[in-house]
């Protein structure tokens, strides 16, 4: 996985596509944030939102910014059919004005019993560990995991993200010693980290 994390807020029950239901996990934090699940149709906010990441945070991904911008609505359509497929999940955090300040993906490991944690990105004005919003993403995506029976979750880091990799840390995180070649620049290594979720 490539993904940064930066600590923020959110409030709402991960259930079906798009909304807020019943399907697992509760999220908590300030009231002006919500986290919703990425639905099949939305595609246009996950380009747009997608196109910010790349820009603010290039060495968290695995694609460029000029790659993604020249991608047409199929490309985007497929990305938002995959984050609906099953054994995966796609959250956002919406803030008050209904705009997608962050996301966090989750997605079977090849590993038993192990889901890989990818994508995640905070806007920087939404950052902060007193908003909450990065925790409240990462406490509805272990117990979505959870839920599915995962043992463990993994994640990739890039070696100079200090700050995401402070994040995955405070939660619980720990490096594996796993690593391997950063795909846009091989001379960069992403280091593995990982979660226990029993």
């Amino acid at each position: 996985m490539a993904g940064t994390a930066d600590a923020a807020g959110a409030e709402g029950t991960v259930g079906p596509a798009g909304a807020a239901g019943s399907a697992g996990a509760e999220a908590t934090a300030r009231p002006e944030y919500r986290i919703e699940r990425i639905g099949p149709d939305d595609w246009e906010r996950l380009r747009t939102i997608r196109l910010a990441q790349l820009l603010d945070t290039p060495l968290a991904f695995g694609e460029t910014h000029a790659y993604a911008l020249l991608q047409g609505e199929g490309n985007w359509r497929a990305r938002t059919d995959w984050l609906n497929e099953p054994g995966r999940i796609g959250l956002v955090a919406v803030d008050a004005d209904d705009r997608w300040v962050a996301t966090m993906l989750s997605i079977p490991s090849r590993k038993t019993a192990t889901v890989d944690l990818i994508g995640v990105w905070v806007d920087p004005a939404h950052r902060g560990r007193e908003r909450g919003v990065a925790d409240a993403l990462l406490d509805a995506v272990i117990a979505w995991a959870r839920e599915g029976g995962a043992e463990w979750m993994l994640l990739g880091v890039h070696e100079a993200n200090d700050r995401a990799a402070a994040f995955y840390r405070r939660r619980g995180f720990t490096y594996t010693g796993g690593e391997t070649p950063y795909v846009l620049d091989e001379r960069a290594r992403i280091l593995e980290m990982v979660l226990p979720l029993g």
